[in-house]
């Protein structure tokens, strides 16, 4: 699990485009996100573990280690599992959405994608996050 932070939601954005990872990048960062980069699948995995960060922004078709591998592994690893993975892929069969939360995404975009559509997907996929039951070791809090 992610440790709480105070301070503005932390992405992590894999692209290997940099043109399309600058434009998301900028955005987000405008719309006050705090934006942690990688152009590959195995350095996503590294900055992930390293850093933490409250959701990733995974690109599907990446060198070196594609988006789905690099999500079940992200999954598979008990420090980045419960960080929400949203995909957002050119890849735009049926089949490619399941593969997809199947390798564990929160949530499927398709690309070409606005950035503002881009930063509510963010910001609702945290806010689903924020819902989850508590934590072990807190109490929930009363019912009515």
């Amino acid at each position: 699990m992610t440790p709480k932070r105070r301070g503005p939601v932390r992405v992590l954005l894999v692209e290997d485009y940099g043109d399309t990872r600058a434009m998301y990048a900028t955005y987000l960062r405008y719309c006050g996100f705090e934006i942690l980069e990688a152009q590959d699948g195995l350095e996503a995995l590294k900055v992930a573990d390293a850093e933490r960060p409250d959701a990733i922004v995974m690109d599907l078709a990446l060198p070196r280690l594609d988006g789905w591998e690099a999500t079940r592994r992200l999954k598979a690893n008990r420090r980045t599992r419960g960080i929400p993975v949203i995909a957002l892929t050119g890849h735009g069969l049926p089949h490619h959405e399941g593969g997809a939360r199947e390798a564990g995404c929160a949530a499927f975009l398709l690309k070409p994608c606005l950035p503002d559509a881009l930063a509510a997907e963010v910001r609702r996929v945290m806010a689903g996050t924020r819902r989850r039951a508590p934590r072990a070791g807190r109490r929930a809090p009363p019912r009515d």
